[in-house]
């Protein structure tokens, strides 16, 4: 895959910002909470956290992905977070989260700047969303897996990404 491309109903779409690999240290952010608050990568520093990144937490693959991954959350340990970043606004994610009976997850926006977006080469250019994806940031902020779903209305391999954050928390 050419990991500038994915594709949205089988129409390309520019990825723009830095591309990742596996073994990078994970780029600085900083998203906002649901209550406003500033987040950044570093306040979960000693955790590894699975970034769980969706285009808008109100379309039906996204609130699948997100389910799936608050189910997975709880037996993953106290040692893993679990983030979802959308370019949601911060309200709409808790309205979201509270109707969904989301309590696993921490879902943060990155609406204001897109810095989460760019840093980690997620942002779509032509819709101004994040592409679909799935990172596991090891404890000391090293990127240990790293999945960009091709085609947007695709879920991501949960079992892959779980597999990964598993070993990686041992």
């Amino acid at each position: 895959m050419d990991e500038t491309k994915i594709t949205f109903h089988g129409n390309p779409l520019t990825l723009v910002g830095s591309q990742l690999e596996i073994g990078d240290s994970a780029p600085h952010f900083e998203v906002l909470a649901n209550d406003l608050s500033p987040a950044k990568l570093s306040d979960f520093r000693g955790k590894v956290c699975v970034i769980s990144v969706v285009p808008s937490l109100d379309t039906p693959v996204c609130d699948i992905q997100t389910r799936r991954f608050n189910e997975e959350a709880a037996a993953l340990g106290d040692g893993v977070v679990v983030l979802t970043i959308s370019m949601d606004l911060p309200f709409a994610q808790k309205r979201w989260c509270g109707a969904a009976g989301i309590k696993n997850v921490q879902t943060l926006s990155d609406h204001r700047d897109a810095a989460f977006g760019r840093a980690f080469g997620l942002l779509i250019e032509e819709l101004r969303l994040l592409a679909r994806a799935v990172f596991i940031v090891d404890a000391g902020g090293i990127i240990r897996y790293k999945q960009i779903v091709e085609e947007l209305t695709n879920e991501p391999d949960y079992d892959a990404a779980i597999k990964a954050a598993t070993e990686v928390a041992v």
